[in-house]
């Protein structure tokens, strides 16, 4: 995690773009909860698209915190299964919030767009900086 004021940041690495995506919502979901305590009990499609790579990773993560704060859904897998510069459609795996079983350690309030960086040197590697 990077370290910046009141915000926290991820860097999300791996060899390919889609690795990286989902290593970017896990990132984000260790943060948000111990996800050691979070089971497959349930799956959902997400489809997302951005006008580039660094938008499409943002609008990813805000899709994924919209989908935790509206219907309390902590993800713990992520299988990318479509991934191209503007589009990305992945299944989440995971469950429901269960306040007996999931302590929430943080609330992210979004995916922002500073200092952001999705960029390929020998690795795939991405920088976002979450509001929380």
């Amino acid at each position: 995690m990077i370290d910046h004021t009141a915000d926290v940041g991820i860097r999300a690495w791996g060899e390919s773009l889609a690795e990286v995506f989902a290593q970017a919502a896990l990132g984000m979901f260790s943060f948000i909860s111990d996800l050691e305590s979070v089971q497959e009990r349930e799956s959902r499609e997400v489809v997302v698209e951005g006008a580039d790579r660094e938008v499409l990773l943002v609008a990813w993560l805000n899709e994924l915190v919209y989908l935790f704060g509206v219907e309390g859904l902590l993800f713990r897998r992520f299988d990318v299964l479509e991934m191209e510069d503007t589009r990305i459609r992945a299944r989440c795996h995971g469950e429901r919030l269960d306040q007996a079983r999931h302590s929430v350690t943080a609330e992210v309030k979004s995916a922002t767009y500073h200092m952001l960086e999705v960029k390929r040197n020998d690795l795939w590697h991405a920088r976002v900086i979450l509001d929380i």
